[in-house]
């Protein structure tokens, strides 16, 4: 199963793509949508859904995983982020692509074992699930392919069978 795993951002859209088989993690692609400060806020949503639709398109993901927002500060940064995950979540509708979101409390616990782990934890247990030479960068790119493996870890499980069996009735 190819998941495409995406940290939304409206400066920086992380984006992962793993195959996972049997309990075998394996990296196919990743990398990061950027737009740049000074480009009008509706072009970097046009630029963002256009660049992660063609990732869309070409790869052909069975799911993608994206990160739930959770902000306690800056509201006019969450709003912004906020609307660009929606064309994020836009463009995998129109692919037909599940999608799966997963709080960064989930993230922490499916990578790392440890609800409380540190960023740089979570981010070398990425990359040793996924036998990378060095952790990817941008960070954005790398909390990206640790969401991905939160849908692989879960994807399997009974809960996550009952939460899918729920959401079509």
């Amino acid at each position: 199963m190819v998941i495409l795993g995406i940290d939304p951002g409206y400066a920086i859209v992380g984006w992962g793509l793993v195959d996972f088989d049997q309990n075998s993690f394996k990296p196919l692609r990743y990398g990061a949508v950027t737009t740049e400060a000074d480009t009008d806020f509706n072009t970097r949503l046009s630029i963002i859904y256009d660049d992660v639709n063609s990732i869309m398109t070409a790869f052909k993901p069975e799911a993608m995983a994206i990160e739930r927002l959770y902000f306690t500060t800056n509201q006019k940064t969450a709003i912004m982020v906020a609307e660009a995950r929606g064309v994020i979540l836009l463009a995998a509708r129109k692919n037909n692509i599940p999608i799966f979101e997963y709080t960064p409390l989930q993230v922490k616990t499916a990578v790392t074992g440890y609800g409380k782990a540190k960023k740089p934890q979570v981010m070398e247990m990425t990359r040793r699930l996924l036998k990378l030479p060095e952790v990817p960068k941008p960070d954005d790119t790398a909390d990206a392919l640790a969401i991905a493996l939160t849908h692989c870890q879960s994807a399997g499980s009974e809960l996550r069978r009952k939460l899918i069996r729920e959401g079509d009735s």
